[in-house]
């Protein structure tokens, strides 16, 4: 399969941030390892301003697993496609699955999952507030992936539901997330946009169990414009940190524009943040105090104090789901984007106002226990949302709409964040998917990537590949 390399001139060759030369540890740097063509012809089509093959909650449309990496998507002929390669490979194997995009719809995105108790891959796939469509890989095939054939015939029958376990006929945004003892989370929206609660499910390498809704859509929330009394928290993220804390930053989407100055703005608003200390059970805000038990009556809501950890109004078009992260110490980090008030105090028209004064700002827990937001100073120049990971030594990096890696050192308090690589020669459309895991399995950055297209003529898609310090 072809390889492609970043062209040199474009990467700032182990860039480094400045102020960290004499640090005790090494300061951020992306060194580039070339792309892989996952598939030359992926279909293409632009909705709610993104594409179905790589969009920013889909957790996870890349992932390592025991020095493998897999991928899914669409390709041209809307089949879902499954693909492996051992680390370092140029080459992937691909195993097209019996089922077919169903919609032209961006949500409609394909995640996939591990349950390390008995060595599956799962995926879900293909839904926005109705259905989804459900497999699960023969038990083992992670574990011995030398040993076993990339085939159809690994995966098991697709279904529309767990493996019998029905959840909601209103099903969005499928996260997987591995708990420490090795079962298998699902994350997911029941309801719909401005009206909806967010759930767990869980597999024990046995069978799935719905463990239940944990957010509440009810409550009145009130702005100088407005009110609204029905919502939907959106996730930035949904993960377990080294010592075992579920960690979840989010935002408020209201249903009732009226709380905003303008219909052309976002309804979102406000950073939030809950943690949980017994696998998603009971979930606690910042200072420690119960807000929220996930199957029972008392559900996290926008009425809950403590919650906010960084306010924000409706008039700025703040993002929904962008990305999260936590650090060595437990501590959480997220990566929001919005219009800052020095560009005017109420967006009209949020693609047009992100795409020309978006910025994105590094959000962190401190080791005092505050939060601290630090601006990135790269323009946006798009409507799109931003990534972030940290590196083994807690370095910051954030990967910007098409392709753009931007970097802050943990030695000088992520006060110096600097543009690595420009994204030149990718022609990537926007968003991009990280892979989440494969940094502790290497110290490499990976992200996944189309190239923009004309209408629904389909594009390449494609694996980046970049070392950061060892």
């Amino acid at each position: 399969m072809r390889r492609r390399t970043v062209p040199a001139g474009a990467l700032a060759a182990s860039a480094t941030a400045a102020g960290t030369a004499r640090a005790a540890v090494p300061g951020p740097s992306v060194t580039s390892r070339g792309t892989t063509e996952l598939d030359a012809q992926a279909v293409y089509f632009v909705s709610y301003d993104g594409l179905v093959n790589n969009n920013s909650f889909q957790k996870n449309g890349l992932l390592t697993h025991k020095g493998h990496q897999y991928a899914a998507w669409y390709t041209a002929s809307r089949d879902a496609v499954v693909a492996r390669r051992a680390l370092g490979s140029a080459t992937w194997s691909t195993a097209t699955l019996p089922h077919r995009l169903k919609a032209d719809d961006s949500h409609n995105v394909i995640s996939l999952g591990v349950s390390a108790t008995d060595g599956r891959l799962h995926l879900n796939m293909d839904s926005h507030s109705d259905g989804f469509f459900y497999v699960k890989s023969a038990a083992g095939l992670l574990d011995d992936p030398a040993g076993t054939a990339w085939t159809p015939s690994v995966f098991g029958a697709v279904r529309t539901t767990l493996d019998g376990l029905a959840l909601t006929p209103q099903f969005t945004y499928p996260q997987f997330v591995a708990t420490p003892e090795g079962r298998l989370q699902l994350s997911y929206r029941a309801g719909t946009s401005g009206n909806g609660r967010n759930a767990l499910a869980e597999y024990d390498g046995a069978r799935w169990t719905a463990l239940g809704e944990w957010t509440s859509a009810t409550g009145t929330y009130t702005t100088e414009h407005g009110s609204s009394t029905a919502r939907n928290m959106y996730l930035h993220g949904i993960d377990y940190d080294t010592r075992g804390r579920l960690h979840a930053l989010f935002t408020w989407r209201e249903q009732n524009a009226a709380v905003t100055c303008s219909g052309g703005g976002i309804t979102n608003h406000d950073t939030g943040y809950v943690w949980s200390d017994d696998r998603g059970r009971t979930w606690r805000d910042d200072a420690g105090t119960v807000v929220g038990t996930t199957g029972g009556s008392d559900r996290v809501s926008v009425g809950d104090g403590g919650l906010v950890v960084d306010p924000l109004g409706p008039d700025h078009s703040l993002m929904n789901q962008e990305s999260q992260t936590t650090d060595s110490a437990g501590r959480p980090h997220a990566v929001i984007s919005y219009v800052p008030g020095r560009f005017g105090r109420c967006t009209t028209d949020h693609v047009a106002d992100r795409t020309a004064h978006g910025r994105a700002f590094h959000l962190r827990k401190t080791a005092s226990g505050g939060w601290r937001k630090t601006e990135i100073p790269v323009p946006l120049a798009s409507s799109q949302r931003t990534k972030l990971v940290l590196d083994r030594y807690d370095n910051a990096y954030a990967v910007l709409p098409y392709g753009r890696i931007a970097a802050a050192s943990q030695a000088c308090g992520y006060t110096d964040w600097t543009l690595l690589y420009d994204g030149g020669g990718l022609n990537a459309f926007g968003e991009v998917v990280i892979d989440e895991t494969r940094i502790r399995a290497d110290n490499v950055l990976s992200f996944l990537y189309q190239e923009k297209s004309a209408d629904t003529t389909p594009s390449p898609l494609h694996v980046a590949d970049f070392a950061l310090p060892a």
